[in-house]
């Protein structure tokens, strides 16, 4: 059969203007700083600390074709197809095994997998938020849900950070004074400022958000990537009823996978199941089965013992760095986890006009002023210590305290 002749068009011109065709709240989204900046450091020459990447080297890519392999022979036909929206239920079972071992009581019906945990914001930021709802952040927080939830239009409250994470001292006048739909925290290896919420203050949180009915929405995407310290448990085990926990395999397998999971009392799980069948109407079956087939072998357990031990040697490497080339007066957080630790410059540094700087000395960073939902921050950066060789961040760093001394002086 000849291909059939393609016919000319009726009109030419008269574009519609898209920009005006789309609906209001299109206006509140915007692109990521952060994937913006990444652009400009894929040149090979930069040396780049501003993406929150895993280190590549290091991923576990002949465990995964395994399982990849494994999966298509032995379930191929259902690996290939589509499945229930609550998930593939051994992958649920195993991260109930999993949270239990965190002293998080939950059962497969408990827990719900999403397309990495960026999803899991977007999804929960659905089902809670109505426009000109509250929620309560800390600032800076995490620039991705921000991200997330501005589509749906919240109005944001803040509280300050410390090295000992989220000041609470005054969510209870927040609380007071108007409905609050949910209050967002990172507990562990805070995104960008590296710091852990403290125990008091997680017990303090719990009290004072049961005594007004509002949940926690528990972001951890980097509890089990701790190199020194000793664990502090999960918000969820302390008040279990009142707390939605998520996490993610982007940051202790692949970020490539597009992974995460969500753990929660069933109504939240259930509204959670019909927001995204709207969506995607699952997550991949057959990257669950990967998954569930690397948890099953005890490849994860491994793999996280060699990422806290190369991610830790890096963060104190670059620590160290600091400690010889950043001039006198620029402080920064010390992690005991995670990707990231904070940079706090003198008053008269803007970082945004100096990262254009440190391009050119082939360095980079992402502004810290990008995490703070009502702006500021101006002398603050983040820096990611995973994704970098040591060599490569010993050079860095001395580039980037080279930077830092022509701005200061």
């Amino acid at each position: 059969m000849s291909p059939a002749k393609w016919t000319e068009p009726v009109l030419r011109g008269h574009a519609i203007d898209w920009e005006n065709k789309f609906c209001a709240r299109c206006s509140l989204m915007t692109s990521s700083a952060i994937r913006e900046i990444l652009k400009v450091t894929q040149r090979p020459e930069i040396i780049s600390f501003a993406g929150g990447l895993p280190a590549p080297e290091i991923f576990p890519i002949k465990e995964v074709e395994e399982a990849c392999v494994q999966v298509l022979r032995t379930a191929g036909q259902q690996a290939l197809q589509y499945t229930i929206t609550e998930g593939f239920l051994p992958l649920r079972q195993e991260l109930a095994v999993k949270m239990h071992k965190y002293g998080v009581e939950a059962e497969a019906e408990n827990i719900f997998p999403t397309n990495g945990s960026q999803q899991a914001l977007d999804l929960i930021g659905r089902i809670f938020i109505d426009p000109g709802d509250v929620i309560v952040t800390d600032s800076p927080t995490y620039v991705g849900a921000l991200q997330a939830f501005a589509a749906y239009e919240p109005r944001i409250e803040c509280l300050p950070l410390d090295d000992d994470g989220m000041q609470i001292d005054h969510l209870e006048d927040v609380l007071k004074r108007q409905k609050v739909r949910f209050i967002y925290v990172l507990p562990n290896f805070h995104n960008p400022a590296g710091v852990t919420l403290s125990l008091e203050r997680r017990i303090a949180l719990v009290k004072i958000a049961a005594k007004y009915g509002v949940p926690l929405i528990e972001d951890d995407p980097y509890g089990e990537l701790r190199f020194e310290g000793e664990d502090l448990p999960a918000i969820m085990t302390l008040h279990k009823e009142n707390t939605i926990y998520m996490s993610t395999f982007s940051k202790i397998l692949a970020p490539g996978l597009r992974l995460g999971w969500v753990v929660g009392p069933q109504a939240l799980i259930s509204k959670l199941v019909q927001a995204k069948q709207a969506t995607d109407l699952h997550t991949s079956t057959f990257i669950q089965m990967i998954v569930h087939d690397v948890m099953r072998r005890g490849i994860l357990t491994d793999h996280s013992k060699l990422i806290r031990k190369v991610y830790g040697e890096r963060c104190h490497v670059m620590t160290d760095a600091m400690e010889e080339h950043f001039p006198e007066g620029v402080k920064w957080t010390k992690p005991q986890g995670g990707l990231f630790l904070w940079v706090t410059a003198p008053e008269q540094v803007n970082t945004r006009d100096l990262l254009k700087k440190a391009i050119d000395h082939k360095v980079a960073f992402v502004p810290g002023t990008y995490f703070f939902p009502h702006g500021g921050g101006l002398n603050t950066m983040r820096l990611n210590f995973s994704n970098a060789q040591p060599d490569q961040i010993r050079e860095g760093i001395k580039r980037l305290g080279a930077t830092l001394k022509e701005a200061m002086a």
